[in-house]
């Protein structure tokens, strides 16, 4: 499998290393190669698909920046508008869960017909102002429906952005592309707890909301500038037909492969136990250890960032080595990283030294997190072009409903039960946020089952796009 040298490999790389390659005609090549990106970039500019890539990036890191920033601000909400952790938890998870998951699937249908340019630029408009619009709630309703906005918005994202990847990128590179992209999430993640903590410091927690907002709308006319719609299917080598499946006939498909349907649960109950530490992180380390919004902020953002950004990018790097040898580590990888965040977080929330808790920290961070490049990289392969965006839509429904939208409430109602019935005050956190590792021990167990599959499932995916082509 080729790569180049200005990107490392990531996860799914090989799970096509296997496939010839195929040839495309230089006329395609090159109708491909005008369709992808940029007025600024020449048809035979090799960087212009990076340029791309950047842009997307820009926009994923907003859209982690604008979500993740309340994990940090539910501190001065909490104070001012007096919610218990059962609202916060429903407020920084299945409020916004619920719309996004729900939205993502008709989204993703529109992205794999339509615009996705236009698609993914309405959208960040849309999340960008709603976020602003956040701080001018009043009560839980009005934060809650800010929220739901935001959350609408979002849930074109990673859809749209994984089908135009896909699209830029030819089958060798196109790993290393969304591997890259996913780091959007912990670098984002990270920027969040930062750009939060210290415009709410700075400023207050409105006014926080109001400046996150402005800034990521002002990247909407970046995208429609200087962006433009990649040919379908043309990095592929292999005929797109325009038609799509039925709903029923898609989810049909996409529940007939088995390892899709294993990996995608694994990959939705370690979300579970990865959510609840990241939304309930700031508030244990203030409760516990007594630390400051500044503090807190500054070492959340290592774990997340520094923690969370190595687990994407090795989990998927240590796949691509692996798997080379046997798919089935696609699934192993993220089934060991599971298990083994386990101990971490019995330390992290356990010790009573609160620097050597957030160093563990970072381990914790960087395990969860392991699972989410194999776990994408694994659905794009399996289907073919015209079923991407919706593919990685039934992915963010499954995961995000299970993970960011249950971790956090179920969480915090543990925690209010803790102070409620067992007397446990500050400490009735480091409980609940401990209790959610039970839920990746059963993720863990979906990955080894989805490994006996996986071989299997992409060799018949490769086999139906040679006789397609």
């Amino acid at each position: 499998m080729t790569r180049t040298a200005s990107a490392p490999p990531t996860a799914a790389t090989n799970i096509v290393a296997s496939e010839p390659e195929r040839s495309i005609a230089p006329r395609e090549r090159r109708a491909a190669d005008e369709a992808e990106v940029g007025p600024a970039a020449g048809p035979s500019s090799p960087w212009r698909k990076w340029y791309a890539l950047g842009v997307l990036i820009l926009i994923g890191l907003f859209n982690y920046i604008d979500r993740q920033s309340l994990a940090i601000l539910q501190i001065p909400i909490k104070r001012e508008l007096s919610l218990s952790d059962t609202q916060l938890g429903a407020l920084t998870g299945l409020a916004f869960a619920l719309l996004y998951t729900s939205m993502g699937l008709p989204l993703g249908r529109l992205a794999d017909r339509g615009n996705r340019k236009t698609l993914i630029a309405v959208a960040l408009g849309l999340w960008s102002l709603m976020t602003a619009a956040s701080g001018l709630a009043v009560g839980m309703i009005t934060l809650v429906i800010a929220r739901m906005g935001v959350a609408f918005g979002e849930a074109a994202c990673a859809p749209t952005s994984h089908s135009l990847i896909s699209d830029y990128f030819p089958r060798e590179q196109r790993a290393t592309a969304i591997g890259t992209w996913m780091l959007t999430f912990p670098v984002g993640t990270m920027l969040g707890f930062v750009a939060g903590g210290w415009l709410a410091t700075a400023l207050g927690w409105r006014q926080a909301f109001a400046m996150l907002g402005l800034c990521g709308f002002a990247l909407v006319p970046l995208v429609l500038l200087t962006m433009r719609e990649p040919q379908r299917g043309a990095t592929d080598g292999v005929p797109v037909t325009s038609e799509q499946l039925p709903w029923v006939a898609a989810l049909r498909k996409l529940w007939s492969l088995r390892a899709f349907r294993h990996a995608t649960i694994g990959g939705a109950l370690v979300d579970y136990t990865l959510y609840a530490t990241l939304n309930w992180n700031a508030p244990f380390y203030n409760r516990a250890f007594g630390l400051s919004m500044h503090e807190i902020a500054a070492h959340l953002a290592l774990i997340s960032g520094v923690g969370g950004g190595l687990g994407v990018y090795l989990g998927g790097a240590l796949t691509d080595r692996l798997g080379r040898r046997d798919a089935r580590w696609y699934a192993w990888v993220p089934a060991i990283a599971a298990l083994a965040a386990v101990p971490m977080m019995l330390i992290q929330y356990f010790t009573v030294v609160p620097r050597f808790s957030l160093w563990v920290g970072v381990l914790s961070a960087l395990f969860l997190s392991s699972f989410l490049a194999p776990l994408v990289a694994t659905g794009q392969s399996l289907v073919p072009a015209s079923m991407r965006a919706f593919t990685s839509a039934v992915l963010v429904l499954a995961v995000n409903i299970v993970g960011l939208g249950l971790g956090p409430l179920f969480t915090g109602m543990i925690s209010d039960w803790l102070v409620s019935h067992h007397n446990l005050g500050n400490d009735s956190l480091r409980y609940a946020i401990t209790a959610s590792a039970l839920v990746s021990i059963w993720g863990a167990a979906h990955f080894l089952r989805a490994a006996r599959f996986v071989r299997e499932e992409l060799a018949a995916a490769r086999s139906q796009g040679a006789s397609a082509s």
